[in-house]
């Protein structure tokens, strides 16, 4: 039986291990398998007391130790939205690697989150309702900004504009989705990525506005998001330089039920593959 491994990019925010954790949990109860949660690097510097005691999984660890026991089959279920370079570069050609040694390893990526063309209207779902949960909380309909992390991959970024339009399609043409991103490289080439999400809300403000939701695209705490991340601290920023400017967080992709739908997904089409 394969061991199956709900992996992320890992951060050193032990919050994000932790909730790495309750999406493996939850997808053990769905799945009624025994589901890994592990992370492709960072996680394991947390400090042990701030995980409950058990030190956080990397998969280049993990994999030695699965190994060394024995175990040859493994199915990875990447929490990425698109199909990025750590797929290919860091999961991928590592688990290549390993099988110059161990010839009888057997290993399947599942899914991203969002395969393009196709994306995945579960996840516009997820963005939509976290929206609206705003929105009820007494923020109008407007000024709404999807903001990713940010990536020099034109196939990461597609996954961005591929959800804002699709929740465009949600809301009048009057309630724009815009967006943004918390990291760009330097250079035209890079512009594709889009705006800064510093410079978007201040360009609001600047114009007038009086509110904005900022749309999260990320599944977990860390650097970025989350309570303390840099999103929080950006925003709280930009409230204070203009009083009457105000801005609502939506919650993380995880905090919504239906990832684990959309994961359950991607694991029943490995496991039939």
């Amino acid at each position: 039986m394969a061991d199956i491994l709900l992996v992320d990019n890992g951060s050193l925010c032990a919050t994000a291990t932790q909730q790495l954790r309750k999406l493996a949990q939850s997808l053990s109860v769905k799945s009624g398998k025994k589901i890994h949660p592990v992370s492709l690097r960072h996680a394991d510097q947390i400090p042990t007391e701030q995980l409950g005691g058990e030190k956080a999984q990397i998969l280049p660890t993990y994999m030695q130790e699965a190994l060394s026991q024995g175990q040859r089959d493994f199915i990875l279920l990447p929490l990425f939205f698109g199909e990025s370079k750590a797929i290919e570069s860091l999961i991928k050609d590592y688990l290549l690697s390993l099988q110059l040694s161990f010839c009888d390893l057997s290993f399947q990526i599942a899914d991203v989150v969002c395969p393009l063309p196709k994306g995945e209207p579960l996840l516009v779902d997820i963005l939509y309702d976290h929206i609206m949960q705003t929105a009820n909380k007494g923020f109008p309909l407007k000024n709404i900004i999807l903001v990713d992390h940010g990536s020099p991959s034109p196939k990461v970024s597609a996954v961005r504009q591929h959800l804002a339009q699709s929740l465009q399609k949600r809301f009048p043409i009057e309630n724009k989705i815009e967006q943004a991103v918390m990291e760009r490289r330097e250079g035209e080439k890079y512009l594709f990525n889009g705006e800064l999400l510093k410079d978007t809300l201040i360009k609001k403000a600047q114009a007038g506005e009086k509110t904005a939701i900022v749309t999260l695209l990320f599944f977990l705490a860390g650097r970025h998001a989350g309570i303390g991340g840099d999103i929080e601290k950006i925003c709280t920023a930009v409230m204070g330089h203009y009083p009457s400017f105000k801005i609502a967080i939506c919650p993380l992709i995880s905090a919504h039920q239906a990832l684990i739908a959309i994961l359950y997904q991607r694991l029943q089409k490995a496991l039939l593959t």
